[in-house]
């Protein structure tokens, strides 16, 4: 039997510029959606479903940048 997937190697700069572009697909067919375009919202499923899975290969980003004035934290160094 023939397989269902086929194995694609790029890089992880490359499915970052995947990845963005699907969010910004995912936004133009949510306005067509919600003007009433129903092919608009099945497609939208496939990409937001497309989305998900690309978000799950992607490799974990490093520790985020915090800031120690960021949150609650820094709004207490502000009042005391």
């Amino acid at each position: 039997m023939f397989d269902k997937y086929k194995k694609l190697e790029i890089s992880q700069e490359e499915l970052a510029v995947i990845e963005a572009a699907l969010h910004t697909q995912s936004k133009i067919l949510n306005v067509q959606a919600s003007a009433g375009g129903s092919a608009a919202r099945s497609r939208l499923n496939e990409v937001k479903r497309v989305l998900a899975h690309v978000s799950q290969h992607r490799a974990p980003d490093t520790e985020p940048c915090r800031k120690p004035t960021a949150g609650w934290f820094g709004m207490s160094r502000i009042f005391g």
